[in-house]
């Protein structure tokens, strides 16, 4: 393995003067951690309570594993993938779902990636509705050793082909995708409102979202057509927005995604929605659909945005297909 990450002096000129502060010895970090395997992809410009305890940390795991800062959205994902091409056995997101997911990303478009690489967890995000879903502690120094005990899970990996400006995409969410209604919302999220008020911040969104006229969607699953939908929810676990349990019969491992499909998502509504969410009862409202498959299209007649695992990333039409047990985690 060429342990060619960035090291700890080098993570700290590319980020502003003021986003990583750590102490340095006069020598320069060691940065071949080739006896480890162990790579962590991190933004060292990120900001909130969790992001600043992990650069307090960054010198306790420096001599445990290379460190990659990134410098750009998307950064990520080429990141993880180089990882994979440097011999790393471990690739850590340090941050929320989304760095989980462009990590993902990185490993499963690498050749043999999802054979040769685990993807491990610092959950330093706003939701972490992975972390949530698979018990990960949410403390640094305990989700550390979690990743150094390495136990494994092997879990499905969903994938959406999606149409972009300038043509189609096709990328994998490792834990949750919606359209519609929640895509909007997620658009909508101010970044500055989301470090401050984390979940809250999605909620008001969604409130001005509900607000907006709706383009109605087609989803189509073999024989069954549903018309008119305003709010198309996908899950590989059982969580959404957090601890929200959308997704009732879900599990990571059984080679399907879960689906809740809303027709005439209605404000007056929002109490009986929550009551039979917390019922576990919400299949039964009129105008829900819930069911499970391993494929699916989704069309409209004018552009509805998407997002997988909580960032935007495109609009209407889309194809969406599973990769069961293809994702290895490192897991509790």
């Amino acid at each position: 393995m060429a342990g060619t990450a960035v090291p700890l002096n080098a993570a700290i000129a590319i980020a502003p003067r003021h986003a990583v502060k750590t102490k340095l010895d006069s020598h320069e970090r060691k940065t071949d951690n080739s006896a480890v395997g162990i790579c962590v992809i991190f933004n060292p410009t990120a900001r909130g309570d969790k992001a600043r305890r992990f650069r307090r940390q960054l010198d306790a795991i420096a001599s445990e594993c290379a460190l990659k800062p990134t410098i750009a959205p998307g950064d990520a994902t080429r990141l993880a993938a180089a990882a994979v091409a440097e011999g790393f056995t471990t690739i850590v997101a340090a941050g929320g779902d989304g760095t989980v997911n462009e990590v993902a990303n990185g490993i499963a478009n690498a050749p043999d990636g999802l054979q040769k690489t685990r993807l491990g967890i610092l959950p330093l995000g706003s939701v972490n509705v992975l972390a949530k879903e698979l018990d990960l502690p949410t403390n640094l120094a305990r989700a550390w050793e979690v990743i150094q005990r390495g136990r494994e899970r092997r879990v499905d990996l969903p994938w959406m082909e999606f149409a972009r400006t300038n043509g189609t995409e096709r990328r994998a969410f490792v834990i949750l995708a919606g359209a519609g209604l929640d895509a909007r919302a997620v658009e909508l999220v101010k970044w500055g409102i989301k470090k401050r008020l984390g979940t809250l911040a999605y909620m008001v969104a969604g409130w001005r979202a509900l607000n907006e006229a709706r383009t109605p969607m087609t989803v189509t699953c073999g024989n069954t057509t549903i018309e008119s939908a305003e709010l198309v929810l996908f899950g590989n676990g059982r969580y959404y927005g957090g601890r929200l349990p959308f997704f009732v019969k879900a599990r990571m491992d059984d080679g399907q995604f879960d689906v809740c499909v809303f027709t005439r998502f209605q404000r007056w509504r929002l109490p009986a929605y929550l009551w039979a969410l917390f019922q576990g009862r919400l299949a039964e409202l009129k105008g829900v659909h819930y069911f499970q498959t391993d494929s699916l299209t989704l069309t409209s007649g004018e552009r509805v945005p998407l997002e997988l695992d909580g960032d935007a990333v495109g609009h209407l039409p889309a194809k969406v297909s599973i990769q069961p047990q293809a994702l290895r985690l490192v897991v509790p």
